[in-house]
């Protein structure tokens, strides 16, 4: 092989271990800027992030409150508090979406040949996608308290019940970055990410009580971690004794992501 050659071949992105702790930060700042850039560059993309969680309120209070509880304002301080964790949910799941498209349209094969760490690239996604969070989060609660929803817990329990759904929905983001380098086109990714949201979201706790369930998605509804997240958030929100959930949400949380994310970082590796 000449020297040319070599010159000329392509450099891999660097194994992490290899560049070292402070080049790894450095790469995943940049990273995370331009993702963030990108963001900026298309005011667009928040649309999910600012209005899902204000049509979500709307819908599900007036629509069906009434027929819920015994008053809308009852049915906002019980649905409310499990939308953190349904939001979470739509936004991870939008992660793979993306991350398909990236490498469809060249933008991984760009960072292949730049000398920066694997983890840096899909830390940064998360990072970025984690601050979009946030600012949903933001505007469910604040909209929410302006219809008058209660935050009888304090603002203590509040950022309490914030950060378990962040948590919780960081751990997703591992499932949904599997199924973005996993399957062949943003659409499929889109399809399955369906697939997986409905029984999460409609099978659990979060807009009706279990009790008026039949008992075999009663039982469902029990082992489903959104149950547990919207249970704890609820319990941190109206200021009523948690239980184990929160410690439920965690050990979700932690075996999603021990389970996950080595998968999709192994995927990531096969990949790039």
């Amino acid at each position: 092989m000449s020297a040319a050659t070599v010159t000329a071949a392509p450099a891999l992105p660097a194994d992490d271990t290899r560049i070292g702790l402070r080049a790894n930060l450095r790469h995943l700042g940049a990273l995370t800027r331009r993702n963030l850039m990108r963001i900026k560059a298309d005011p667009e993309s928040m649309l999910d992030a600012l209005l899902v969680p204000v049509i979500m309120i709307v819908l599900f209070v007036y629509v069906f409150g009434g027929a819920m509880a015994s008053n809308q304002h009852e049915y906002m301080q019980y649905m409310v508090p499990g939308l953190l964790g349904t939001t979470g949910l739509n936004l991870a799941m939008a992660l793979g979406t993306g991350l398909n498209t990236d490498f469809q349209t060249g933008v991984m094969d760009r960072f292949r040949t730049l000398p920066i760490g694997r983890s840096a690239v899909l830390l940064s996604k998360m990072i970025a996608e984690t601050l979009r969070a946030v600012v949903a989060f933001v505007v469910l609660i604040g909209f929410a308290m302006i219809l008058g929803l209660d935050i009888k817990g304090g603002p203590l329990n509040l950022l309490a019940a914030v950060g378990l759904s962040l948590v919780f929905g960081a751990s997703l983001m591992w499932v949904s970055m599997l199924l973005g380098m996993s399957l062949r086109s943003a659409q499929a990714v889109q399809g399955m990410s369906m697939l997986v949201m409905m029984p999460l979201q409609f099978g659990s706790s979060i807009f009706a009580n279990p009790s008026t369930m039949p008992g075999w998605l009663r039982a469902f509804t029990k082992h489903n971690p959104l149950s547990a997240l919207a249970d704890a958030c609820r319990a941190l929100i109206n200021g009523t004794p948690v239980g184990g959930s929160v410690v439920t949400v965690l050990v979700w949380a932690a075996g999603i992501t021990v389970v996950t994310a080595p998968l999709a970082v192994a995927r990531f590796r096969k990949r790039t």
